[in-house]
């Protein structure tokens, strides 16, 4: 098939934000999650191979207008997702074949430039319903958001970097062109929304510490969105890593961001070290500091890949290791009898509509996805310390997300704390195809082989 990708101007669109947009909005959200539930169709167990297979045709199909998780969340765009969930589909190693590499470089210019325009047209929000042809609702779940500007400059970078990993797909470098084009069509956008959110942090007083959060009064939405509190690591680490990002693409000159922070880029990070670390651990909100270790740390802690840590700094080592060994040495933070960690020993405050339809989403349930990114970052840390320390357990992780996947018939978004599909009356979990690539890539890392190839 010829392999060319001719990349289109975006047809003019068209944003919404406001009160009768969002009940449009919550409308149609309603209806597709509410209808997934019933009456999505089960998949039945089959072999790794087979199952990623099926993901990928699935996730890059050519007749999707945006990349998506699956069912029921394909009726709305997660630009955070970009960074957390599938930060690598352009990773050569989890391409199957030329056609595949099309599709995907295809699909992720597609929602770069949907996600950039949002930008330039001041819509930055957790999520972006279609509403008709070529118009969108900007509504934020359910608070405004800490990680949508980190999803969208790590969109952009995947396309940006698509050629500098070893690969004979043609469609790599032509996916870095066009991701070279984006960056200079909506530069002074994404520099203007930086700048935004830099000036929205607000100082914090705790302790004798203090630094910029941005969720000093409310609460900020990040990847777990469903949790109701305010003054959270994650959050903030989004934040920062979002800074970095920004001024590792060219967008905003560190100084220009530094002299609006009225601090250098590493007082902040220090500074929010110092705050959320300082019971020798990373405690996942200040407003619950009362608590014993193991109910004051999150597994969201871990961060998005290429983020937040630096575990060459023995300051970060350290507090990652403890934070790491409270989990690991905590039954209540895993399915019993397995790897799968839980996102937190207790389920937290949630929003009503969450204590009613799915309580446990973001509490105790276990997200693949912040699974393989612990290991991730467990490798990081004995990669830079040059130790054996907790490979053995990352591996052990990726074992049990691969078993979880062929035994339920896909990758899952979530399991239950009894390491069932996670259901409850109103929701279950998505099958989520596109979050598979960065799974493999993460195996790949971890075994120093390719999960398709029999391993």
């Amino acid at each position: 098939m010829n392999s060319q990708i001719t990349f289109r101007s975006h047809r003019q669109v068209r944003f919404y934000q406001g009160l009768f947009a969002s009940f449009v909005a919550n409308g149609i959200q309603a209806v597709n999650f509410l209808g997934d539930r019933f009456l999505r169709k089960y998949h039945l167990s089959a072999a790794i191979d087979e199952l990623y297979r099926h993901s990928m045709k699935s996730a890059f199909s050519e007749t999707e207008a945006f990349l998506v998780t699956g069912a029921p969340h394909a009726s709305a765009y997660y630009p955070r997702d970009f960074a957390w969930f599938y930060p690598d589909v352009l990773d050569p190693e989890t391409v199957m074949d030329a056609a595949d590499a099309v599709r995907r470089v295809r699909l992720l210019e597609k929602s770069v430039r949907l996600m950039l325009e949002a930008v330039r047209a001041g819509v930055v929000t957790t999520t972006i319903v279609p509403a008709g042809r070529n118009r969108y609702i900007g509504i934020n779940y359910f608070s405004l958001p800490s990680d949508t500007l980190l999803g969208i400059l790590a969109g952009l970078e995947q396309l940006l970097t698509a050629e500098q990993r070893p690969s004979s797909y043609v469609a790599m470098s032509q996916g870095a062109h066009a991701g070279r084009l984006l960056l200079a069509e909506y530069r002074n956008d994404l520099k203007r929304a930086i700048l935004d959110l830099a000036g929205s942090l607000q100082r914090f007083d705790h302790n004798g510490l203090s630094a910029l959060l941005c969720d000093a009064m409310a609460p900020r939405s990040a990847a777990t969105d469903t949790r109701a509190e305010r003054r959270r690591f994650v959050t903030n680490a989004s934040v920062y890593a979002t800074f970095l990002r920004g001024i590792k693409l060219g967008v905003i000159e560190r100084t220009e961001l530094e002299r609006l922070l009225g601090r250098a880029l590493s007082q902040h990070k220090n500074e929010l070290l110092q705050l959320f670390g300082r019971n020798g651990y990373i405690s996942h909100a200040l407003d619950f500091d009362h608590q014993p270790p193991v109910s004051s740390v999150a597994l969201d802690f871990v961060n998005v890949h290429q983020g937040f840590w630096d575990l060459s700094d023995a300051n970060e080592r350290a507090l990652f290791a403890a934070t790491t060994d409270l989990i690991l040495a905590e039954p209540r933070f895993r399915i019993p009898d397995t790897s799968h960690f839980l996102v937190s020993a207790d389920n937290p405050l949630n929003k009503m509509i969450h204590r009613l339809a799915a309580p446990a989403y973001q509490g105790r349930s276990s997200w693949p996805t912040f699974n393989v990114e612990f290991a991730d970052r467990m490798l990081d840390y004995d990669e830079c310390g040059g130790i054996d320390t907790y490979r053995s357990c990352a591996r052990d992780i990726l074992r049990d997300i691969r078993t979880a996947t062929e035994t339920h018939g896909g990758y899952q978004e979530l399991l239950s704390e009894k390491g069932q599909k996670y259901q409850t009356w109103a929701y279950q979990s998505a099958v989520a195809h596109s979050w598979f690539p960065r799974f493999l890539s993460v195996w790949k890392r971890a075994f120093g082989t390719s999960l398709l190839n029999g391993s």
